[in-house]
């Protein structure tokens, strides 16, 4: 009979580390973190029963250093180890160095991991599946010539895209045949520099698509089931930055058909864990398997939400040889579900980072509102790892209460100290063309192109900042009610009001 592991060590950081620990927490398992020496007095770090220093800042020397991983494993006595999403989650050597070190990694395979992770190979093993594909080249190539015949073959618009990649890396879109040439050296160089691997291919570009993806889950007996879409077609720079759950465009034929399809990829994967298979959907209702994610998505408690479920706990129950919980075998949808990833970036001078202490904080509460956060006041704010601080998360009966909700909530939430996204957030949910349901993939680039921010916003937002510094410095002059007055942010924050 199986049991469940005692202690597991969380390969990761952030929200997500956040996340994975309250997963074992409400399992009644020990935890241990691992942290750089930038994140010492980090969330993750402090909210872990062990944790243990891996070395300094750059993720080469840290969070991706799987010997020092290995070695804190090791020393802690975890019997398993979880690496969240980003990092070495979908890295084939780390979950084999895992395997050979005697840890359970929860997630799949190193094979399904190492097939799915090159979109070339898992292309090549979908389309002998009978999974539909977008046409273009069947395998990756190297010939000018090559990608010429293959873009005339597919017809123009084409896409060109990195096999080892992605987040938009190495990624070209070609409109016309004298500029594959220059497209494709890009696209090589971009990605030789990003992944270490210069292997390209091409496929059509499809125009005006939603970017469709299913969560899957499978366990070592047998089981395979998914739970449901999200759509992610609201992106910045082929970044997912808004999420939500059911997609407006699938209807229950449709979800039929592509949960089919998502389950068939799984198996024909071998993959065990939870996972998610991305399709494009065009304007006229067909579909196209885009690729596998082998590891939780950064978008699952959207999920969680809508279907009554704790995706983590599951992944942590399957790695244990549990079969799957009954109850995913019966999931039905209730309600709609908004998520908004809130990102450490200035909105307002071309999204670079904002780095910096978090001088105050205050997460929006209320019924439906959930915050997934790696972040308190007073952390610091390096540049050294990606930028997201918190995930938002709303519930409603149906998508227009979700969507009051999250403009609400967004509204509500106060970070002083460092630029973040949560007004272009809150612009994007308010606008009339999200309201109608009208979100494709190129969403930002025809509503958000000449977006700016407030000015007079960005000026409340200094001197509230200032303000609350103002209110840390001890009084030199009088006592009583008068003088803390005097110094109490609260007081100069304007209107603010707490809950509602």
């Amino acid at each position: 009979m199986p049991e469940l592991f005692n202690k597991i060590l969380i390969a990761n950081r952030g929200e997500i580390a956040v996340r994975v620990i309250r997963a074992c927490r409400a399992l009644n398992i020990k935890t241990v973190t691992v942290y750089s020496t930038a994140d010492k007095y980090a969330v993750h770090t402090l909210m872990g029963d062990e944790s243990y220093e891996i070395g300094p800042p750059p993720p080469l020397e840290s969070y991706l250093n799987i010997d020092k991983i290995i070695d804190a494993a090791k020393k802690s006595g975890a019997q398993a180890i979880h690496p969240a999403y980003g990092f070495l989650a979908e890295n084939p050597l780390f979950a084999q160095a895992c395997i050979d070190n005697d840890f359970v990694f929860i997630g799949s395979t190193p094979e399904s991991i190492r097939l799915m992770g090159n979109k070339v190979e898992s292309r090549i093993k979908m389309a002998d599946a009978g999974v539909p594909l977008i046409p273009g080249m069947k395998s990756s190539g190297t010939d000018i010539a090559e990608f010429k015949k293959a873009a005339d073959d597919a017809g123009y618009p084409v896409l060109i895209k990195a096999a080892a990649g992605g987040g938009g890396k190495g990624m070209r879109v070609v409109h016309k045949p004298e500029d594959i040439e220059v497209a494709v050296e890009g696209a090589q160089r971009e990605a030789k520099s990003a992944f270490g691997d210069d292997t390209i291919y091409l496929e059509k570009y499809i125009i005006n698509p939603r970017h469709i993806e299913f969560q899957v889950l499978a366990d070592a007996h047998g089981s395979t089931v998914h739970v449901f879409e999200r759509e992610c077609s609201i992106q910045r720079r082929h970044q997912k930055i808004v999420e939500e759950t059911p997609s407006i465009a699938v209807s229950p034929e449709l979800r039929e058909k592509m949960g089919a399809v998502a389950v068939a990829v799984t198996k024909a994967a071998d993959y065990v864990n939870a996972g998610t298979v991305e399709f494009l959907l065009d304007p006229d209702g067909k579909f196209y398997f885009l690729e596998m994610n082998t590891r939780i998505q950064v978008e699952h408690p959207i999920t969680e939400e809508v279907a009554g479920v704790d995706l983590v706990v599951e992944q942590i129950r399957i790695a244990s040889g549990f079969p799957m919980s009954d109850h995913f075998k019966n999931l039905t949808q209730r309600g709609h579900a908004i998520e908004c990833r809130i990102y450490a970036e200035d909105a307002g001078n071309n999204f670079m980072p904002s780095i910096g202490k978090i001088l105050m904080y205050k997460e929006p509460t209320g019924p439906g509102i959930r915050v997934d956060s790696g972040v308190i006041q007073d952390s610091e704010v390096g540049i050294d790892y990606d930028p997201i601080l918190a995930k938002l998360i709303v519930w409603g009966e149906d998508r227009d209460s979700a969507r009051a909700r999250m403009i609400r909530a967004l509204n509500e939430y106060k970070i002083l100290g460092i630029r973040h996204s949560i007004k272009y957030l809150a612009d994007i949910v308010a606008h009339p063309k999200f309201g109608s349901g009208e979100t494709y993939t190129n969403f930002i680039e025809t509503n958000f192109s000449d977006w700016e921010y407030d000015t007079d916003a960005n000026l409340e937002t200094a001197l509230a900042a200032a303000a609350v510094v103002n209110g840390r410095q001890k009084p030199t002059v009088g006592s009583g009610q008068a003088a803390q007055q005097n110094y109490n942010p609260w007081l100069t924050l304007g209107a603010w009001r707490i809950g509602e």
